[in-house]
């Protein structure tokens, strides 16, 4: 069974000045830690599966209550064929598993992108999980599969077209309500594994003021201590924020 965002007590996160409300998890290296094994890449995306469930109940211990996955990118559908209906066959196993779990253990799932294009099946998979888990108010998990930045910015201006909004009453605060991630706040930390230093389309509104950090740890090693590594780096950031706020004065 998959324990995802286990709520017992909370001591590591009593020695940072700051930690993130909400943090996206940019899960890059599957395939390029299969090939280092002699394994598929298709396999490698199955381990980083694997992944997750530690790396959610590390989150939970540091009580980050939000948590963005990028699963899959409107650019990936470039990828080969097979690799891409593989993991579409282990997205719809793993919704499988765990939505049970996810009710249970009030998680809240958030599909951030779109559904066009997906496998109907996979698709109901998806719709039934969200309205499954909607009344869960511990955690929530935004999982971003089909997901594009640039896209989600054109939707929602296209959006706020038709509602028949005039310019001048678009402010930030409206135009964010039209988002995939409307009620979630910002992105405060933004965490990169595979080593690449961009933000590849990945939420380009929400992570316009996060911490960025990347990490050369493949997504199927990345532990509770690289998550806390990440942290120190969070916290380190705004540590020397106010410091330099304070010489400023």
């Amino acid at each position: 069974m998959m324990l995802l965002f286990k709520t017992h007590e909370l001591p590591v996160a009593t020695e940072f000045a700051y930690l993130p409300r909400h943090i996206g998890l940019m899960m890059d290296g599957n395939g390029r830690w299969a090939q280092q094994r002699g394994l598929t890449r298709l396999e490698g995306h199955r381990y980083g599966t694997q992944n997750v469930r530690r790396v959610l109940d590390a989150c939970a211990r540091y009580d980050i209550r939000i948590v963005t996955l990028y699963v899959f990118s409107t650019e990936n559908w470039g990828r080969p064929r097979e690799e891409v209906e593989g993991f579409f066959k282990l997205l719809a196993e793993v919704i499988d598993r765990e939505t049970e779990n996810f009710r249970r253990q009030g998680v809240r799932l958030i599909h951030s992108g779109s559904l066009d294009g997906v496998p109907p099946l996979l698709a109901d998979k998806v719709r039934r999980a969200i309205e499954i888990t909607r009344e869960n108010r511990d955690y929530v998990l935004n999982v971003a599969f089909n997901y594009g930045g640039r896209m989600e910015i054109l939707r929602a201006v296209q959006k706020i077209l038709a509602d028949g909004i005039p310019a001048h009453a678009v402010t930030e605060e409206l135009f964010e309500r039209y988002l995939f991630t409307s009620g979630l706040g910002n992105l405060d930390l933004v965490i990169r594994t595979g080593g690449d230093q961009r933000l590849s389309n990945f939420f380009l509104w929400q992570a316009a003021q996060s911490v960025f950090y990347s990490t050369p740890i493949y997504w199927p090693d990345f532990d509770e201590h690289a998550l806390r590594e990440a942290l120190l780096a969070y916290n380190r950031f705004w540590l020397d924020y106010d410091a330099a706020k304070v010489k400023e004065q």
